[in-house]
């Protein structure tokens, strides 16, 4: 408890508890004026100011509401809750520095103040200082073990970090203590990153069972049924999404997709338009190429041209495929010549004799429960589901750190080459998705490219050494590919001939294929994208419309007004 500073003259008790009434019963603009004419009558009554400050939060007045705060401060700085106060609204300005600063100072002086550890932590994970976010969102429930906000909020921070089993804990803990539509929404999202895909189904559809408008989780449902193959489910639900609102970007998006995979082209094209998400202006030009439009294609063409850097893959085969097509200089610099971007090389802990890492990936891709994802591309063969290096499983976890060590052997061996690929190379790269590929006697993929990528990969675990012809089993690669309308065959191609144990790095803009081989021994690879860390945010926050769980304002009230004052925090609605 604080004490109300002194001052020569401070408002009666009855003036103070009818300028309460009027905020307390939503009277927000009455409060303001009544506080502003009390100021002019006590110009250092604290608890004014602050009434003030709330008063002129609950009119959205927010810079205003700063001033009033600070001006409190300034009469006696050594109180929690005003501190607390003045970084919410500082927060609600956008001003996260200054927010942050302020419930530093809460912390300082109440360390006990659990929603200051929670709107603290909220505002380092939006800065990516997940630690320190983590750190603040532990102190939060260790203060106050019932704080189910704070878990959930947790678990979205760590699985940022990929840590999924301790994600999937927090939000268990979360639902533990209170069942509610946002912890399902989020311990399903993890589930599905781990590849628990009818796991992740049950939780989205209990997340709608408690709140049957939560247009999210019909459409993340849709997603996991898209990723099973029930693709009627899957349109369903994005449907229902698009039902409950109209036009919901990522459910557009997914129903764009649905059609551009069906080969709709035109009727894919306004889903995209109304989505405006990722790289739906690449898909439509995808649309239009890929039905033959090519004047309506350089003319959305174009206005991407003259955008500064280019840095989209998907973009990028697309523009080098037309200019090629048309016999003309590719005016898009992400890489002009990909298949000159090719590093191939084996990796020693891998490729080195009886290697315990080969044979501890081989066991646990043979005995870890992980779904299978259904891919169009991929014939007698599986694919798993979620992101594998995000999994607890040691072996996946040191085989991503040696890809990030080729990851920088590449970034060195192409530096200073005349492309964007090159320029804005990551410094920190990112899984963006990883995944194992299992193929059998006649096993291929199709040619495809990554289009969310920027650098793809794969390292390969076991090859089929009685192949009875001569390329198959290898990886082709070609600026020509998935069908693209082809003019002429003036397309350079080649072909890379992995062993165990190697790695192939190639730019996401490239068109690539598995050729289809004929052996009883399997073919096992780890396929993956990278990322720069910062420009993907959308990946680690959402993993498609993820929601990190923030609390409303909490402000200062006085519950009673005597000689000493009564300070208490309140949730505002």
């Amino acid at each position: 408890m604080k004490q109300g500073v002194q001052a020569v003259r401070q408002p009666g008790q009855g003036e103070v508890h009818a300028l309460f009434n009027l905020y307390n019963t939503g009277q927000f603009n009455a409060a303001e004026v009544r506080a502003r004419a009390l100021i002019k009558q006590y110009p250092s009554a604290l608890v004014v100011y602050n009434v003030l400050g709330v008063a002129l939060e609950g009119q959205k007045k927010f810079a205003e509401a700063v001033q009033s705060y600070r001006k409190a401060l300034a009469i006696n700085p050594s109180i929690s809750e005003i501190h607390f106060n003045l970084g919410s609204v500082l927060s609600q300005l956008g001003r996260d520095d200054e927010a942050v600063t302020s419930y530093k100072r809460a912390i300082a002086i109440s360390p006990g103040l659990a929603v200051a550890h929670f709107n603290l932590a909220t505002l380092l994970q939006k800065q990516q200082l997940l630690d320190e976010a983590i750190q603040h969102y532990r102190q939060a429930v260790v203060i106050e073990p019932g704080f189910f906000e704070a878990y959930g909020a947790m678990g979205t921070a760590l699985q940022q970090q990929g840590q999924l089993d301790d994600a999937i804990a927090c939000y268990r803990q979360s639902l533990a203590i209170s069942d509610h539509a946002l912890g399902h929404f989020n311990l399903a999202t993890a589930l599905r990153d781990r590849g628990a895909l009818e796991q992740a189904v049950a939780h989205y559809q209990q997340a709608i069972g408690l709140q049957p408008n939560y247009a999210d989780a019909h459409n993340n449902l849709g997603e996991v049924f898209r990723d099973q193959g029930q693709m009627e489910k899957a349109v369903a639900c994005y449907q229902q999404a698009l039902s409950l609102v109209p036009g919901h970007q990522a459910a557009s998006f997914n129903m764009a997709q649905f059609l551009y995979d069906a080969r709709r082209f035109a009727e894919a094209i306004p889903y995209f338009e109304a989505s405006k998400l990722e790289d739906w202006q690449e898909r439509i030009l995808y649309c239009l190429y890929k039905s033959g439009q090519y004047d309506l294609f350089q003319q959305r063409l174009q206005p991407l041209l003259a955008q500064d850097p280019h840095v989209s893959p998907f973009l990028a085969t697309l523009s080098a495929h037309y200019a090629a097509n048309f016999h003309q200089e590719d005016a898009y610099r992400f890489c002009r010549n990909p298949v000159d971007f090719v590093f191939h090389r084996g990796i020693a802990p891998l490729a080195e004799p009886e290697s315990a890492l080969l044979a501890q990936l081989l066991e646990d891709i043979q005995f870890t429960e992980i779904a299978e994802r259904k891919q169009g591309r991929l014939y007698h063969g599986m694919q798993s589901a979620g992101n594998l290096f995000k999994r607890k499983e040691d072996s996946f976890r040191e085989l991503a750190a040696l890809i990030r060590n080729e990851v920088q052997a590449y970034a060195e061996r192409f530096a200073g080459k005349d492309c964007d690929l090159m320029r804005h190379f990551p410094e920190e790269a990112e899984f963006a998705s990883s995944w194992y590929v299992r193929m059998r006697q006649g096993g291929h993929l199709t040619s495809h490219i990554h289009e969310i990528g920027w650098l793809s990969g794969c390292v390969y675990l076991a090859l089929p050494q009685q192949v009875r012809d001569g390329n198959g089993g290898c990886i082709e690669f070609s600026t020509h590919g998935d069908d693209y309308p082809k003019l002429h065959d003036d397309f350079p191609v080649k072909t890379v001939r992995p062993k165990v144990g190697d790695i192939v790095l190639f730019p996401s803009s490239l068109f690539h294929r598995t050729i289809p081989f004929h052996s009883d021994e399997e073919r096992i690879c780890i396929a993956f994208d990278i990322k720069p860390a910062l420009r993907f945010a959308r990946d680690a926050l959402s993993f498609n419309s993820m929601k990190v769980m923030l609390l409303g304002a909490f402000n200062l009230l006085i519950a009673e007004f005597a000689e000493v004052s009564a300070w208490s925090l309140r949730v505002l609605a």
